[in-house]
């Protein structure tokens, strides 16, 4: 079984209070990820976020294939972190650690996210040239877009 990890830190020049205030309310992912994901939330985003809190989108992560995706909010320590897991989806394992720190310039953001592709062996060797740069993309996008919502 290989699990892979993907970290990012981004700082963004605004308040704690501000950002965690975004991150919360889960309307939110879809203002962060890209348009070509085809990302919809289809329940659970009727309210801030909370421990076991389950949310259901389509995405479609490759070909525009529509895939269901159910996660739920497993942890949630205001302006400190939050965890979603994934319960049914494309990945066979998805645990996605969300940490928020005060620093002198603003609010670092971290992700941590572990995860393991389907599909065994043909999964693994097409992690290198089609998930990890998708997951790299949407990230880089997050990232952007975290900067034209906050400024720099």
């Amino acid at each position: 079984m290989a699990l892979h990890t993907l970290k990012a830190v981004q700082t963004i020049p605004a308040p704690i209070d501000k950002v965690w205030e975004f991150i919360s309310d889960p309307k939110n992912l879809a203002v962060i990820t890209p348009p070509d994901m085809g990302f919809k939330t289809l329940s659970g985003d009727d309210r801030k976020m909370f421990a076991g809190q389950v949310i259901h989108y389509h995405v479609s992560p490759l070909l525009g294939i529509k895939i269901e995706w159910v996660t739920e909010i497993t942890h949630v320590a205001p302006r400190e972190f939050f965890v979603d897991e994934q319960r049914f989806g494309p990945y066979a394992f998805w645990h996605h650690k969300h940490f928020v720190k005060e620093t002198a310039a603003g609010t670092e953001m971290e992700d941590v996210i572990h995860y393991k592709l389907p599909f065994g062996f043909l999964g693994n060797l097409l992690h290198p040239i089609v998930v990890k740069p998708k997951l790299e993309k949407i990230f880089a996008f997050r990232r952007q877009k975290l900067i034209e919502l906050f400024g720099e």
